[in-house]
């Protein structure tokens, strides 16, 4: 409903779930990563929103610092074979990035959308 009134979103819930930043309700994705043309449930234009390259940043930057110190700690506790790490970091590196870039990318469309830095087409 556009020109509607909605209540405030906490970014962090909508970016959390995946969903609208205006309503909290609506699909923010229609693919993994591919942003919807529009909002389901409040018809916010969706299509033209780049959140760049930001959201990939902090996840290598949080997935790579984790990995790293549990790497070197399990290395300088343990001292296991090489092939140990690989077996062990290469999945949870690959795992814990594509689990956490849906919602760092939702989370920055949503603080985008908070503070109004791109025009998402609503009227308001």
């Amino acid at each position: 409903m556009p020109g509607a009134e909605y209540a405030p979103v906490s970014p962090w819930k909508s970016g959390i779930a995946c969903r609208c930043p205006r309503c909290g309700r609506g699909k923010l994705y229609t693919g993994y990563l591919k942003v919807a043309e529009a909002c389901g449930e409040c018809r916010l234009a969706l299509k033209q929103h780049d959140s760049g390259d930001g959201p990939a940043f902090f996840v290598m930057s949080i997935i790579g610092a984790i990995v790293v110190a549990l790497a070197l700690w399990l290395e300088l506790s343990y001292e296991p074979p090489y092939w140990l790490h690989l077996v062990l970091w290469a999945p949870l590196t690959l795992i814990g990035s594509l689990a956490l870039l849906r919602p760092a990318k939702a989370l920055l469309i949503a603080l985008q959308f908070r503070h109004k830095v791109q025009d998402f087409g609503d009227g308001g």
